[in-house]
């Protein structure tokens, strides 16, 4: 990965968006240090040789299922799941992975197709399940255990008044439900569905004692953030990959925090040009003439447009704070707020500021609205695609937004 220039503060201009980019090294929603395996890295770590959180992924293992040590069977065939995996894996981000074709499927499915010179159909056709294939080995699903420490995570509600959010030391997570979804790049919802009754789904046909048992019969608790999943439990998720964080492949200890909160690995692509287009709402990646990734993307308004041009891009700010300006973000004059950093915080975890005034590249606290609202003339994408795309480009990357 290139050296990237990191800015400061007082050197990213306030967006249209309303970011005002400052570092903040912290992770949100880190555990206590006492029942961490790996306190320097303020989160269990995978291994010693892989900074990935406890529940990365592991294709070597022959059940598939992490390190949950148990083998539990998908009961159901998820063809459109498993293929959502295997592009997600890969570089063509299907979005939220939820097992249904849509919009965002469909782009992933088109930039695969481009890449390997198929005809582009944006559908999951023969010839592309042929290209696909050598990822078969990749089941949907797999089964891992919810760290002991998320249980020592203080959740907290947002409120929808802004002067009260400016108020929060964070804009985390609400819920452990809702920081599970994003590590997986999916919703609360599939994660129900892929455990019924708050058990992996098939693990009723194991012969197995549940695990879950116990914790399915307790009473419900009045602790904020407490929800359908709990800490120590074992369940089913989207398989995602790819998450593998090299030891001292990343020098920002709290960035790393973040990317091993999104699943998102430390190898990434290095691209030359990233070329963004309003009318197909897509973002891609470039190693000279060779498409190397794509992502969904909301991008502009008819109140602040898509910036149609070349870019540079001027440095990226990790989990940075929001300005609030209702003037600069065209809703007329009023007090203006710091909103504290955070994945929920209106430009999530990063922001890659662009040499167009007020204008760059940066998450969401709402991943299923991209490519499906507009934004305040900036690029948006889920939290995981734009950590990802941050590991990708540098100073040197070309930007173009085409109509």
């Amino acid at each position: 990965m290139r050296q990237f220039l990191f800015i400061a503060a007082s050197s990213l201009a306030l967006a249209a968006c309303g970011m005002d980019g400052a570092e903040d090294d912290t992770d949100t929603n880190t555990a206590s240090a006492e029942t961490r395996s790996a306190p320097d890295q303020g989160y269990e770590t995978y291994s010693d040789d892989n900074y990935a959180d406890s529940m990365a992924s592991n294709d070597d293992a022959s059940d598939m299922s992490g390190n949950s040590g148990a083998q539990i069977e998908d009961p159901e065939d998820r063809p459109i799941m498993q293929a959502q995996v295997v592009l997600d894996r890969i570089g063509f981000g299907p979005g939220v992975i939820d097992g249904k074709m849509g919009m965002s499927t469909e782009n992933a499915l088109t930039g695969f197709q481009e890449a390997n010179d198929l005809e582009v159909t944006g559908k999951l056709d023969e010839k592309t399940k042929s290209a696909l294939a050598e990822w078969d080995r990749i089941p949907a699903t797999r089964v891992v255990t919810i760290p002991a420490s998320w249980g020592e995570i203080e959740f907290k509600e947002i409120p929808e008044d802004t002067a009260k959010k400016a108020e929060m030391e964070n804009l985390g997570y609400t819920s452990l439900d809702e920081k599970l979804a994003e590590r997986f790049h999916t919703t609360v919802e599939v994660l129900r569905q892929l455990n019924p009754n708050g058990r992996p789904a098939g693990a009723s046909d194991t012969g197995q004692s549940d695990t879950n048992d116990a914790e399915a019969d307790a009473p419900p608790t009045k602790r904020p953030g407490d929800g359908y999943f709990r800490a120590g439990q074992q369940i089913r998720v989207p398989n995602i990959g790819g998450d593998a964080i090299e030891p001292g492949a990343i020098t920002d200890k709290g960035w790393q925090q973040t990317l091993a909160a999104l699943g998102v690995g430390s190898e990434q692509p290095e691209v030359d040009r990233i070329v963004v287009s309003k009318s197909e709402d897509t973002l891609k990646a470039y190693q000279g003439d060779k498409l190397v990734a794509m992502f969904t993307v909301s991008s502009g308004s008819s109140q602040f447009p898509l910036p149609i041009g070349e870019w540079d891009i001027l440095g990226e700010a990790y989990n940075p704070p929001y300005s609030y300006d209702p003037e600069v973000l065209g809703e007329g004059e009023g007090e203006t707020y710091q909103l504290p950093p955070g994945p929920n915080g209106p430009v999530g975890v990063v922001w890659i500021d662009l040499s167009k005034e007020h204008y760059g590249i940066h998450g969401t606290p709402e991943p299923d609205t991209i490519g499906r609202a507009q934004s305040s003339g900036c690029v948006r994408l889920t939290n995981w695609d734009a950590a990802r795309l941050a590991r990708m480009v540098s100073p040197s990357t070309q930007v173009i937004f085409e109509a």
